[in-house]
């Protein structure tokens, strides 16, 4: 009957990439609605690897809106949540209007349970905020109904956000708009597009970032000249460089870009005062060690990048990999008990040359990369179809774990 298929709960699962910028998005020019002071490019990994997964329930019965992080309830009063709770309901209770305005007990004004869990460890310094508030907003969107751009409403729960709404290679567009409207992602090329692209993240360590990259940025914005330079007149070329080099699959071109761009990010933060640091000594370590690996080989077969944290992201092609991560782990043994060094997609060991070892000549690091999570770009969030996949019962409560 019509009744109790409108009392029946709600429920949706779906998955979010985490991405990482190949040109960086660092500083806002609207701390609100999370407007960047340059636009960015970010590739999309794979969700076998790295992941959010978010169940939502709606229910007439509930009675106010919860959330529950990693297993653990969380406040959801937080602005950032809020704004994208909000935006999602107002679009569908304006299609709703627009529609079919005689719905009897419309969803957007049923309260929800959240549940997020990534499948990595959030205080490896992966960017977590960005796959989860992408599933969040395309969960919402799907329960509630809403269709169209969404980016813009992931983009104003956490701005690198908005390029998780797609798979591949995507670019954020800055915008000029005073709204924000025109502050959206793009896919530039979808996953599918290089195959051979292979991605390899160093794990330097499981702290916490010494800086939140949402303080971190603002003091940049205020006192670092070279981050306005930057913005203005270094990122608008080198990204229309970028969007070419991916079109084309340059490797060499995208990974001196990588690199480049990646050091100029890090320059900003010493420039910031006081100074940001992020990079650790591990993570020079593996910027010589990138730099040396190449110059052996008069090429450019591995390329780098770092986020607001130590953890390096290494990008190669297939016929590079198996040899890279020999390098690494040559140049930084993991403990001899290291249990699963190379963690996603499988790797075949393979021997080092001794000209390579001598050529690259560092001492090596014990223990400074505690793992490699082995991947390559992949596509968007998508639906789970699955409902043992489910991490809310049809009680709204989270399901039990142990």
């Amino acid at each position: 009957s019509v009744r109790s298929s409108m009392e029946k709960p709600n429920i949706l699962t779906c998955t979010a990439p985490v991405n990482i910028a190949v040109i960086k998005y660092w500083g806002k020019r609207n701390e609100e609605l999370i407007l960047p002071i340059n636009s960015s490019l970010s590739v999309t990994l794979h969700q076998d690897q790295l992941k959010t997964t978010t169940t939502v329930v709606t229910s007439k019965s509930f009675e106010e809106d919860r959330i529950w992080l990693n297993g653990k309830e969380e406040d959801i009063s937080h602005p950032r949540l809020q704004s994208c709770l909000k935006e999602i309901r107002r679009l569908a209770r304006k299609r709703r209007n627009d529609e079919n305005p005689s719905l009897e007990s419309p969803v957007w004004s049923h309260k929800v349970h959240i549940c997020s869990i990534n499948n990595f460890p959030t205080a490896a310094g992966l960017a977590s905020s960005a796959a989860g508030f992408a599933c969040l907003v395309y969960t919402l969107a799907r329960v509630f109904g809403v269709e169209g751009e969404l980016s813009a409403i992931a983009r104003q729960g956490s701005g690198s956000a908005c390029r998780s709404m797609y798979g591949g290679f995507v670019q954020w567009i800055m915008g000029q708009r005073e709204d924000g409207k025109d502050s959206i992602a793009l896919q530039v090329e979808p996953d599918s597009h290089w195959p051979e692209l292979r991605i390899l993240v160093l794990v330097a360590s499981a702290e916490k970032k010494p800086v939140g990259s949402t303080a971190g940025m603002q003091t940049s914005v205020e006192t670092s000249c070279l981050l306005k330079y930057r913005a203005e007149s270094v990122v608008p070329g080198r990204l229309a460089e970028m969007i070419q080099a991916v079109r084309r699959r340059d490797f060499a071109t995208f990974a001196e870009l990588t690199m480049k761009d990646s050091n100029q990010f890090h320059a900003t933060c010493l420039d910031t005062y006081p100074p940001i640091f992020y990079l650790s000594s591990v993570s020079q370590q593996v910027i010589n060690l990138v730099h040396r690996y190449n110059r052996h080989y008069g090429e450019m077969r591995v390329s780098y990048t770092f986020d607001a944290g130590p953890n390096a992201v290494i990008f190669t092609l297939e016929q590079h990999v198996s040899e890279f991560l020999q390098v690494v782990q040559h140049f930084f043994p993991p403990e001899a008990n290291g249990g699963h060094f190379i963690r996603g997609l499988p790797i075949e060991g393979v021997s080092l040359p001794d000209a390579l070892k001598q050529s690259i000549g560092l001492q090596p690091m014990q223990n400074g990369i505690s793992y490699v999570i082995s991947t390559k770009a992949g596509p968007g969030p998508c639906v789970v179809n699955d409902p043992a996949e489910h991490l809310l019962g049809s009680d709204g409560l989270p399901k039990r774990t142990d």
